[in-house]
């Protein structure tokens, strides 16, 4: 009888283990199931929210495309951005001012981190580019008006 027992809360604990970890299971966002969209004010970008959005609360990853040549101008956004670029090379600056002279080039697999509230202006200058935001919202963009 005791071994009877023994055998039926191994099963039992392997069953619960199958569940357990079939529930823990993660969850892929895969390439082809990404929704890209083109906001009307920024030729040649293409942005994506891969986790979160931008009035939710939490953290969030936005992936970003820009085709060569395509410039986003001076903006800002509410919280500390970490972006890295996945694909190209983009030109980075900070100000109110799109000023190439500012421009810092960051290359595929470099970071760089664009503080709350400061002012920066992104460039693909030569080829396409991608790049992926992270930070904590909600969030939003405030371009600078001239």
């Amino acid at each position: 009888m005791p071994h009877r027992i023994a055998v039926i809360a191994l099963i039992g604990s392997f069953f619960s283990t199958v569940t357990l970890a079939q529930s823990n299971a993660p969850v892929p966002v895969l390439p082809d199931n990404i929704r890209w969209v083109s906001p009307p004010n920024v030729a040649g970008l293409q942005a994506a929210w891969i986790l979160g959005a931008e009035q939710k609360p939490g953290p969030y990853i936005i992936r970003v495309k820009l085709a060569a040549g395509a410039r986003i101008p001076p903006h800002a956004h509410p919280d500390d951005r970490n972006s890295t670029v996945l694909a190209g090379t983009i030109y980075v600056g900070f100000g109110e001012t799109f000023d190439e002279t500012k421009l810092v080039a960051i290359p595929a697999g470099a970071l760089f981190v664009a503080p709350a509230n400061v002012p920066h202006y992104v460039w693909a200058r030569d080829v396409d580019a991608i790049y992926q935001e992270a930070g904590v919202g909600p969030t939003g963009t405030s371009f600078i008006k001239r």
